[in-house]
Protein backbone atom coordinates (compact mmCIF):
# COMPACT_ATOMS: atom_id res chain seq x y z
CA UNK A 1 0.00 0.00 0.00
CA UNK A 2 1.48 3.33 -1.07
CA UNK A 3 0.73 6.77 0.26
CA UNK A 4 -0.29 9.44 -2.38
CA UNK A 5 1.47 12.84 -3.02
CA UNK A 6 -0.50 15.85 -3.28
CA UNK A 7 1.44 19.23 -3.79
CA UNK A 8 -0.18 22.32 -3.89
CA UNK A 9 1.14 25.25 -5.34
CA UNK A 10 -0.06 29.03 -6.45
CA UNK A 11 1.14 32.68 -6.60
CA UNK A 12 1.73 34.27 -2.58
CA UNK A 13 -1.29 34.70 -0.83
CA UNK A 14 -3.05 31.95 -3.09
CA UNK A 15 -4.16 30.45 0.26
CA UNK A 16 -2.11 26.46 -0.06
CA UNK A 17 -1.18 26.58 3.75
CA UNK A 18 -5.21 27.46 4.30
CA UNK A 19 -6.04 24.47 2.14
CA UNK A 20 -3.56 22.15 2.57
CA UNK A 21 -4.49 22.10 6.61
CA UNK A 22 -8.24 21.78 5.77
CA UNK A 23 -7.70 18.68 2.86
CA UNK A 24 -5.30 16.96 5.87
CA UNK A 25 -8.26 17.79 8.52
CA UNK A 26 -10.78 15.92 6.19
CA UNK A 27 -8.49 12.77 4.99
CA UNK A 28 -7.86 12.73 9.02
CA UNK A 29 -11.44 12.45 9.61
CA UNK A 30 -11.41 9.27 7.07
CA UNK A 31 -8.77 7.78 9.17
CA UNK A 32 -6.19 8.32 6.33
CA UNK A 33 -2.39 8.89 7.58
CA UNK A 34 -1.34 11.92 6.24
CA UNK A 35 1.78 14.08 6.82
CA UNK A 36 1.87 17.99 5.91
CA UNK A 37 5.12 19.04 4.63
CA UNK A 38 6.60 22.14 2.30
CA UNK A 39 9.28 22.96 0.20
CA UNK A 40 12.01 24.38 0.28
CA UNK A 41 12.19 22.40 3.64
CA UNK A 42 10.58 19.65 5.09
CA UNK A 43 13.86 18.10 6.67
CA UNK A 44 17.15 19.18 8.69
CA UNK A 45 19.11 19.86 5.69
CA UNK A 46 16.27 21.63 3.67
CA UNK A 47 15.47 23.60 6.25
CA UNK A 48 19.02 25.57 6.06
CA UNK A 49 18.62 25.63 2.47
CA UNK A 50 15.46 27.32 2.71
CA UNK A 51 16.66 30.28 5.40
CA UNK A 52 19.38 31.07 2.67
CA UNK A 53 16.99 31.34 -0.23
CA UNK A 54 13.96 32.84 1.22
CA UNK A 55 16.04 34.95 3.42
CA UNK A 56 18.15 36.37 -0.19
CA UNK A 57 21.18 35.32 0.77
CA UNK A 58 21.55 33.25 -2.41
CA UNK A 59 20.29 35.59 -4.52
CA UNK A 60 23.31 37.00 -6.26
CA UNK A 61 23.98 33.61 -7.37
CA UNK A 62 21.27 34.03 -9.98
CA UNK A 63 18.32 32.21 -11.07
CA UNK A 64 20.44 29.18 -12.13
CA UNK A 65 22.35 29.00 -8.95
CA UNK A 66 18.55 29.23 -6.92
CA UNK A 67 17.37 26.41 -8.75
CA UNK A 68 20.48 24.01 -7.65
CA UNK A 69 20.00 25.05 -4.54
CA UNK A 70 16.27 24.46 -4.57
CA UNK A 71 16.99 21.16 -5.81
CA UNK A 72 19.65 20.20 -3.32
CA UNK A 73 16.73 20.76 -0.82
CA UNK A 74 14.62 18.50 -2.85
CA UNK A 75 16.95 15.46 -2.90
CA UNK A 76 17.45 16.17 1.12
CA UNK A 77 13.22 16.01 1.44
CA UNK A 78 12.37 13.92 -1.10
CA UNK A 79 14.93 11.06 0.76
CA UNK A 80 14.31 11.58 4.55
CA UNK A 81 10.42 12.15 4.60
CA UNK A 82 8.65 12.35 1.36
CA UNK A 83 9.41 8.86 0.10
CA UNK A 84 9.73 7.20 3.26
CA UNK A 85 6.36 8.36 4.01
CA UNK A 86 4.81 7.26 0.73
CA UNK A 87 6.45 3.75 1.40
CA UNK A 88 4.71 3.23 4.56
CA UNK A 89 1.47 3.94 3.00
CA UNK A 90 1.05 7.51 4.42
CA UNK A 91 -0.14 10.48 2.13
CA UNK A 92 1.87 13.35 1.55
CA UNK A 93 0.76 16.50 1.28
CA UNK A 94 3.23 19.42 -0.01
CA UNK A 95 3.17 23.18 0.08
CA UNK A 96 5.10 24.05 -3.48
CA UNK A 97 7.25 20.97 -5.13
CA UNK A 98 9.03 21.24 -8.72
CA UNK A 99 6.15 23.66 -10.11
CA UNK A 100 7.31 26.07 -8.48
CA UNK A 101 10.69 25.86 -9.39
CA UNK A 102 9.56 25.49 -12.81
CA UNK A 103 7.52 29.18 -12.07
CA UNK A 104 10.11 30.93 -10.89
CA UNK A 105 13.48 30.13 -12.14
CA UNK A 106 11.96 28.44 -14.90
CA UNK A 107 9.82 30.41 -16.63
CA UNK A 108 10.58 34.10 -14.87
CA UNK A 109 14.35 33.68 -14.26
CA UNK A 110 15.44 31.83 -17.37
CA UNK A 111 16.75 29.22 -16.82
CA UNK A 112 16.73 26.71 -19.28
CA UNK A 113 14.12 24.20 -19.19
CA UNK A 114 16.04 21.29 -20.33
CA UNK A 115 18.53 21.87 -17.29
CA UNK A 116 15.67 21.70 -15.06
CA UNK A 117 14.15 18.72 -16.75
CA UNK A 118 17.43 16.98 -16.24
CA UNK A 119 17.63 18.20 -12.46
CA UNK A 120 13.48 16.47 -12.02
CA UNK A 121 15.08 13.59 -14.07
CA UNK A 122 17.64 12.37 -11.73
CA UNK A 123 16.55 14.24 -8.68
CA UNK A 124 12.78 13.66 -8.91
CA UNK A 125 12.30 10.35 -10.67
CA UNK A 126 9.09 8.22 -10.21
CA UNK A 127 8.30 10.66 -7.66
CA UNK A 128 5.82 12.66 -9.13
CA UNK A 129 2.72 14.15 -7.67
CA UNK A 130 -0.47 12.12 -8.03
CA UNK A 131 -2.21 15.47 -8.15
CA UNK A 132 -1.44 18.92 -8.04
CA UNK A 133 -3.54 21.54 -6.97
CA UNK A 134 -2.71 25.32 -8.40
CA UNK A 135 -4.95 27.60 -6.43
CA UNK A 136 -4.98 30.83 -9.06
CA UNK A 137 -5.04 34.55 -7.68
CA UNK A 138 -4.76 37.83 -9.40
CA UNK A 139 -1.26 38.89 -7.75
CA UNK A 140 -2.78 42.38 -6.26
CA UNK A 141 -5.05 40.25 -3.87
CA UNK A 142 -2.28 37.43 -3.17
CA UNK A 143 -0.29 40.12 -2.33
CA UNK A 144 -3.01 41.93 -0.23
CA UNK A 145 -3.47 38.82 1.67
CA UNK A 146 0.51 38.25 2.54
CA UNK A 147 0.42 41.35 4.00
CA UNK A 148 -2.29 40.96 6.08
CA UNK A 149 -0.97 37.61 7.15
CA UNK A 150 2.28 38.71 7.60
CA UNK A 151 1.32 41.59 9.60
CA UNK A 152 -1.06 38.82 12.00
CA UNK A 153 1.75 36.74 12.42
CA UNK A 154 4.99 39.69 12.99
CA UNK A 155 6.98 38.12 10.04
CA UNK A 156 8.85 40.33 6.93
CA UNK A 157 8.48 39.60 3.68
CA UNK A 158 10.76 36.91 1.86
CA UNK A 159 12.89 37.00 -1.01
CA UNK A 160 10.20 36.53 -3.22
CA UNK A 161 7.07 38.24 -1.52
CA UNK A 162 9.18 41.48 -2.17
CA UNK A 163 9.07 41.36 -5.56
CA UNK A 164 7.08 43.91 -7.47
CA UNK A 165 3.67 42.77 -9.06
CA UNK A 166 5.00 42.06 -12.81
CA UNK A 167 7.25 39.39 -11.07
CA UNK A 168 3.53 37.64 -9.34
CA UNK A 169 2.09 38.44 -12.74
CA UNK A 170 4.12 36.57 -14.47
CA UNK A 171 4.61 33.80 -12.26
CA UNK A 172 0.64 33.38 -11.88
CA UNK A 173 0.92 32.65 -15.87
CA UNK A 174 3.61 30.18 -15.52
CA UNK A 175 1.30 28.25 -13.06
CA UNK A 176 -1.59 28.55 -15.67
CA UNK A 177 0.58 27.49 -18.58
CA UNK A 178 2.12 24.63 -15.94
CA UNK A 179 -1.72 23.52 -15.41
CA UNK A 180 -2.71 23.74 -18.98
CA UNK A 181 0.67 21.16 -19.91
CA UNK A 182 -0.05 18.64 -17.94
CA UNK A 183 -3.85 18.00 -17.10
CA UNK A 184 -3.36 14.41 -16.93
CA UNK A 185 -2.03 15.87 -13.11
CA UNK A 186 -2.56 19.59 -12.79
CA UNK A 187 -6.00 20.69 -11.46
CA UNK A 188 -6.14 24.84 -11.52
CA UNK A 189 -8.51 26.28 -9.04
CA UNK A 190 -9.56 30.11 -8.72
CA UNK A 191 -8.58 31.01 -5.16
CA UNK A 192 -11.12 34.36 -5.03
CA UNK A 193 -13.55 32.51 -2.92
CA UNK A 194 -13.69 32.66 0.67
CA UNK A 195 -11.92 29.37 2.01
CA UNK A 196 -14.94 27.32 2.59
CA UNK A 197 -15.79 27.31 -1.17
CA UNK A 198 -12.28 27.12 -2.09
CA UNK A 199 -12.04 23.94 0.08
CA UNK A 200 -15.26 22.56 -1.58
CA UNK A 201 -13.34 22.40 -4.83
CA UNK A 202 -10.02 21.20 -4.02
CA UNK A 203 -12.01 18.22 -2.45
CA UNK A 204 -14.02 17.70 -5.86
CA UNK A 205 -10.65 17.69 -7.54
CA UNK A 206 -9.63 15.49 -5.34
CA UNK A 207 -12.83 12.93 -5.50
CA UNK A 208 -12.43 12.88 -9.08
CA UNK A 209 -8.40 12.43 -9.51
CA UNK A 210 -7.30 10.31 -6.44
CA UNK A 211 -11.19 8.58 -5.05
CA UNK A 212 -9.50 6.42 -2.77
CA UNK A 213 -8.26 9.57 -0.56
CA UNK A 214 -12.48 10.10 -0.39
CA UNK A 215 -13.52 6.83 0.80
CA UNK A 216 -12.86 5.48 4.92
CA UNK A 217 -10.04 3.57 5.30
CA UNK A 218 -11.48 0.03 6.06
CA UNK A 219 -9.37 -2.23 8.34
CA UNK A 220 -7.88 -4.59 5.39
CA UNK A 221 -8.74 -1.87 2.68
CA UNK A 222 -5.67 -0.69 -0.13
CA UNK A 223 -5.11 2.35 -1.21
CA UNK A 224 -5.93 2.13 -4.93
Amino acid sequence: MRGRFITFEGGEGAGKTTQIDRLRRRLARLGHSVVVTREPGGSSKAEEIRKALLGGRARDLGPAGEALLFYAARLDHLEHLVRPSLDQGIHVLCDRFSDSTRAYQGAFGKVDPRILGSLDRVIVGETEPDLTIILDIPPDLGLCRARRRNEASKEGTDRFESEGEPFHEALRQAFREIAAAHPERCVLIDARGVPDEVEEDVWRAVGERVRALTLPVQADAHVA
